[in-house]
């Protein structure tokens, strides 16, 4: 994979301004590992390889699990290893991830709504509405990820 431009240095305005978002995110109250696992997720439906690559590393330094990395594409089907609050968010990052299909059901944020207060869940879905545009981003102008220039 080639980059096609590197848009922080093209618009750094605008990337600042995201990165102002990631900041407030980053310090708003949610563990810093729930708030990676939603970013993965959303990565990994997107199909980022830079996001999917960072986030990973990013888990793996917060000690986040093997088991949980390896199964956090079907996280429904791993019993108890996510805890419900993980479950919550995860199942809300799918959900806001492919809006255009679910429409953000009722039943889908009252499940989220359950675990976690108002301003927990507008953080949250701050974070995974972020985490989306940086996909964009990253897939648009093909990102390479750390690992395949690690390997080059």
């Amino acid at each position: 994979m080639t980059q096609r431009i590197n848009y922080s240095k093209a618009s750094p305005d605008a990337y600042r301004a995201f990165g102002d978002v990631h900041s407030i995110i980053q310090t708003c109250g949610l563990a810093k590992d729930l708030i990676n696992l939603v970013y993965l997720r959303a990565s990994q439906m997107n199909g980022c390889a830079f996001c999917i690559d960072m986030h990973t590393r990013d888990l793996k330094k917060l000690g986040v699990s093997e088991e949980k990395l390896t199964l956090l594409q079907v996280w429904h089907d791993a019993g108890t290893l996510f805890s419900a609050r993980e479950k919550a968010a995860i199942a809300w990052a799918e959900v806001v991830t492919d809006v255009a299909a679910t429409h953000a059901p009722d039943d889908a944020y009252q499940a989220a709504a359950a675990e976690f207060n108002d301003k927990e869940l507008a953080d949250l879905t701050y974070a995974i509405s972020l985490m989306n545009a940086f996909n964009r981003l990253g897939i648009a102008f093909r990102t390479v990820p750390a690992a395949a220039y690690a390997k080059a």
